[in-house]
């Protein structure tokens, strides 16, 4: 992050020498922290006391960047992560999102710049901080230029209450709208094995305008890993039971992809989730994955990948046992799939 005169500065220690990857001028090491799952989307929230464990054990273990949003939790997660986190400041990378909030108990997309002012307002006052290190809109809204949303976070960061400006869930076209407005530091959009949909031009505007992509689910909401979730065994509230790739015929479909991957990566001597994170993180310097957890164990295991070394040979086959073409299945219900602006492959929704 950078001192009071704009001055890079390290944050931290990377999780294995040489590894450092940035968005802008952060230093965020080669995976962060997606904090979402300690409060929202997968059923019933870890308590107060095993959320800071392991945030408390992800900082010790050198991650730097930790990932939040207002929507998580209806702000109890920003909260949870100021409270934690608020006291080692100087030590982390802070990011957040605005223009996807909980009213009345509901998600609204709203990317008008009066409630982005407030949202950030909110933010900051949780977080226990002056400044948010990377700032995103979580979601076009269809109803606001993207222009006049990034724009209200362009004069935050000229007021100095943000320092980089971040889209998440924004296809290509997008992203140079918003650049065009201020420069964009990192574009959080799902990607694994089994997400591709970046590769459709997110990838490469990324690639060509030298914006980080910041890769959410990156196992797969935990498919890709050495237990995949069981369905019927996932709380009524989790967020898996509505998307298609998770029921009936389908699920059994990836579940048979996932055996095979699961003994690909014990041939390569590592797990799935740390082949799944591996596969990502070779796919450029400028690509860090999020992964989060609510196991202590599982954290080691996912941070443990960036020190993994498996051939190309292997990282191929990956590929081509877990893809856009072998799942099956949209990655969201219709309903979901209407709030988001990404590419999407046709039978991936």
């Amino acid at each position: 992050m950078t001192d009071a005169h704009g001055t890079l500065k390290s944050v931290g220690d990377p999780m294995t020498a040489g590894s450092s990857r940035r968005i802008g001028d952060l230093e965020v090491g080669p995976m962060g922290l997606g904090c979402m799952n300690l409060s929202h989307a997968y059923g019933t929230p870890s308590t107060a006391e095993e959320a800071a464990r392991l945030l408390l054990e992800a900082l010790d273990l050198g991650v730097v960047h930790f990932d939040t949003a207002a929507l998580y939790g209806f702000g109890a997660n920003e909260e949870l992560v100021g409270r934690v986190l608020g006291p080692h400041r100087d030590r982390i990378v802070l990011a957040s999102k605005c223009g996807m909030t909980g009213v009345d108990g509901k998600r609204v997309v709203d990317g008008r710049p009066e409630t982005i002012r407030a949202t950030a307002h909110e933010a900051l006052r949780r977080l226990r901080t002056d400044v948010i290190d990377v700032y995103y809109l979580h979601r076009l809204d269809p109803a606001v230029p993207v222009e006049e949303s990034v724009g209200a976070i362009a004069e935050l960061v000229e007021a100095g209450s943000v320092r980089h400006v971040g889209l998440s869930e924004m296809s290509a076209a997008t992203v140079r709208r918003a650049h065009a407005v201020h420069p964009v530091a990192a574009l959080q959009n799902e990607y694994s094995l089994w997400t591709r949909n970046p590769e459709l031009g997110a990838d490469a505007v990324c690639r060509e305008l030298g914006i980080t992509l910041v890769a959410f689910s990156p196992l797969a909401r935990g498919v890709l890993t050495s237990a995949p979730p069981v369905m019927a065994e996932l709380p009524e509230k989790d967020i898996r039971h509505a998307m298609p790739r998770f029921q009936g015929e389908a699920y059994a479909a990836n579940l048979a992809l996932q055996r095979r991957f699961a003994s690909l990566a014990d041939e390569a001597g590592c797990t799935p989730a740390q082949l799944a994170l591996v596969w990502l993180l070779s796919r450029g310097d400028h690509v860090v994955p999020i992964p989060g957890t609510r196991s202590i164990d599982h954290l080691r295991e996912n941070l443990a990948a960036a020190a993994v070394t498996v051939s190309p040979d292997v990282l191929e086959q990956a590929g081509e046992i877990v893809n856009e073409r072998t799942v099956v299945g949209s990655r969201y219900s219709a309903a979901a799939a209407a709030d988001v602006d990404t590419e999407a492959f046709p039978q991936a929704g």
